[in-house]
């Protein structure tokens, strides 16, 4: 894992977007995060290089299913992990079928750590191999 994490996160709101980057803290991870709320700002950020992707699951202006779909089209293969709190797991379970590495919801954070770091090594593995 990268000393500084650069992470692209999905979200509307600077207070829940605060509260993620607290709990990225509590867990030792060190991250340098850039937010974007809409698909334009997502599409634009792709050009640079990330090591992951956060995205709350529903948002109004964009959602996680679509910025699955940007990241396919762009070819990236990057954790992509869905951090909510008002999908229920119909949703979820359609987003980790569209290539969504995991799916944590807001009232349980503490699993974003141990979240991260193992889809972190599963991309490095996934890169070696190619």
């Amino acid at each position: 894992m990268a000393d500084r994490l650069r992470v692209l996160l999905i979200e509307d709101s600077p207070a829940d977007a605060k509260l993620l980057l607290a709990e990225l803290g509590r867990a030792g991870l060190v991250v340098e995060c850039t937010r974007v709320e809409d698909e334009s700002g997502f599409c634009e950020q792709l050009k640079l290089p990330w090591d992951l992707i956060l995205a709350d699951g529903r948002q109004p202006q964009f959602d996680a299913m679509r910025a699955l779909d940007c990241l396919h089209r762009a070819g990236l293969d990057l954790p992509f992990i869905i951090v909510s709190g008002t999908v229920g797991e119909e949703v979820a379970a359609a987003a980790m079928l569209a290539g969504a590495h995991d799916y944590i919801f807001k009232h349980n954070l503490a699993r974003l750590g141990p979240v991260i770091r193992r889809e972190l090594r599963a991309a490095s593995a996934r890169r070696s191999c190619q």
